[in-house]
């Protein structure tokens, strides 16, 4: 009897360990010990800070223990990045962990290879989807985003009565690389803005880098003084802003933001012609992750793509969207967004395209 109740009290501890030392499947209400990498730093009032606040209200709820880890943002930092990712994984004290951004796959896919029983999440990035089955990839539906602000800018570009606004329907859009995920904001925006006017035009330019704001001016500039575009959408990282500028300087134009409320984060001057922000919602996505882990749901060596449903995107609806969008604006994008969320309206993705229909559309479209 004696024997039996210790190897009953020896399979026990097995099974415990198991279940809970290998960051696999837990229990509704375990605590995970979570590491979070930031290849930058605090404090961007973007990517890096939506998954802080989300992991916050993690650990705010009991649900994790969390270790945040600023690797810094620089070129002469980037050697960091991949050793703190070996010292992380190596200590094998967490249960996942997360990093983001284009800049990390080939850092992750080196360590997640020689790690295979950590489990790790990368945030805004498909590049070795399925590669490792250690490893989540958490994208988002930008296809829906954009067509949400289609709606929105359609609709306000010929809303003469507020300041800016001239009667053309013509809108701009600056992308930064012309590439499948950028164009995915485009191919919805485009779409949504010809649901609420057919005959729409949009002007859309690249700036080939994430940086450059004074080619993003430049063209905001052309935009606005040749073609009449009185809102255009910056979906090039910090370049985009350069647009911001072109519309503050003439007078004749508004801007709409990305990824993050940009209106927090810009100048006063700037952020009083910003008239909403596209989100990305990257902390109500890890969310959204851990409640799926707790209910037994796992995506270890998948992609998840988070649209509005999960609280992955959406648009700014308080500050100038409130007051400057007129009721029949606000009504319309509510619907659009419901429609989506019902399956009335599919957003097709220009993420696997190979028809060459979201060129054409580009295209058909310009002013």
């Amino acid at each position: 009897m004696k024997k039996f109740f210790a190897l009953l009290l020896a399979l026990t501890m097995v099974l415990g360990l198991v279940a809970c030392g290998d960051g696999g499947t837990k229990d509704k209400g375990d605590v995970y010990n979570v590491c979070n990498l930031v290849n930058g730093n605090l404090g961007d009032k973007s990517f890096f800070d939506s998954a802080k606040a989300g992991l916050d209200k993690l650990v705010a709820d009991g649900r994790i223990k969390l270790n945040t880890i600023e690797m810094g943002g620089q070129e002469s930092d980037q050697p960091k990045w991949l050793e703190t990712l070996y010292d992380v994984a190596g200590s094998k004290e967490y249960d996942l962990i997360i990093c983001g951004t284009y800049q990390m796959p080939d850092y992750l896919k080196e360590v997640a290879t020689k790690y295979p029983e950590q489990k790790f999440l990368i945030y805004d990035d498909t590049t070795y989807v399925g590669q490792n089955k250690n490893v989540v990839n958490m994208s988002f539906k930008q296809n829906d985003l954009g067509y949400l602000v289609g709606v929105f800018a359609a609709g306000m570009t010929t809303e003469t009565s507020i300041n800016n606004i001239n009667a053309d329907a013509v809108l701009g859009f600056v992308g930064g690389v012309d590439s499948p995920v950028i164009n995915d904001f485009l191919y919805g925006y485009i779409l949504g803005a010809q649901s609420v006017n057919p005959n729409i035009k949009v002007d859309t330019r690249y700036t080939n880098d994430y940086v450059d704001t004074a080619i993003a001016k430049e063209y905001g500039l052309s935009m606005i003084n040749d073609n009449k575009c009185d809102i255009i959408w910056g979906v090039a990282g910090n370049a985009g802003n350069g647009a911001a500028e072109a519309a503050l300087e003439t007078g004749k134009g508004w801007f709409i933001g990305v990824d993050s409320d940009q209106e927090q984060t810009f100048s006063a001057d700037l952020a009083a012609i910003t008239l909403t922000s596209g989100l990305k919602n990257i902390g109500d996505g890890l969310i959204w992750f851990f409640d799926q882990w707790d209910a037994g749901k796992t995506y270890w060596g998948e992609e998840v793509n988070l649209g509005i449903a999960e609280g992955g995107v959406g648009v700014v609806t308080d500050k100038n969207f409130a007051k400057y969008a007129p009721d029949s604006v606000k009504t319309a994008v509510e619907t659009a967004q419901k429609n989506i969320l019902d399956g009335k309206v599919t957003v097709p993705s220009a993420i696997g395209e190979t028809t060459g229909a979201v060129e054409a559309l580009r295209e058909k479209v310009r002013p």
